[in-house]
């Protein structure tokens, strides 16, 4: 975690603060730095708080960090994965699919806000925009497409009219007297031809 508005850095750019080659620096300075100054994440990507790294190169004692949880945080995607209670996968996947925000990216982490993440935990993923249709709640189920059209009755009394006619010159009438595409009338003569009508 990068504690709120805790500027970071990264190992190359502690060697290049120290004037050192990256490989000078891990080879000759690293494990004693590394014993005093945490990673803020246990990831191949290591960075560190700068004030506490600057306290180290100074010779200076290393200040602590914020102890207490701040909406302003940034979390990489296993702390996000913990907070939320999924897996990281399932963090990087709900930013791609905006269920979360895109987040901030810091030397190539992909970084969430406390205040994000806890809004999606508190408000979790649902379908469609207003969340679909309630668990156990079933609409109600219709024979066919076009059960309670009006134009199905119109189909019906067009077939009864000319049992002999082409379908598809009944169509192209029906689409130009009431509207919709010839298509669509195919497609009503046709569940008309199959729905006995009352």
């Amino acid at each position: 975690m990068i504690p709120q508005s805790r500027p970071v850095i990264n190992e190359q750019d502690i060697a290049s603060h120290a004037g050192v080659p990256l490989a000078t620096w891990r080879r000759r300075d690293a494990p004693a730095f590394r014993q005093r100054v945490p990673a803020l994440f246990d990831s191949r990507v290591r960075v560190y708080d700068q004030a506490q790294a600057h306290a180290f190169l100074a010779g200076q004692p290393i200040p602590a960090l914020p102890a207490e949880p701040h909406p302003d945080d940034l979390l990489n995607d296993e702390e996000a994965a913990n907070l939320l209670g999924v897996t990281p996968s399932t963090v990087r996947a709900y930013a791609s699919q905006s269920y979360l925000p895109r987040g901030t990216t810091v030397y190539s982490l992909r970084l969430w806000t406390r205040r994000d993440l806890e809004a999606r935990r508190d408000t979790p993923p649902r379908q469609g925009q207003g969340g679909g249709r309630p668990p156990g709640k079933g609409g109600p189920n219709k024979a066919h497409a076009y059960e309670g059209d009006p134009r199905l009755r119109i189909a019906a009394d067009a077939l009864a009219a000319a049992p002999d006619a082409a379908r598809t010159h009944l169509a192209a009438n029906l689409a130009a007297q009431h509207g919709s595409s010839p298509r669509t009338w195919e497609r009503l003569l046709a569940q008309a031809a199959r729905t006995p009508t009352r």
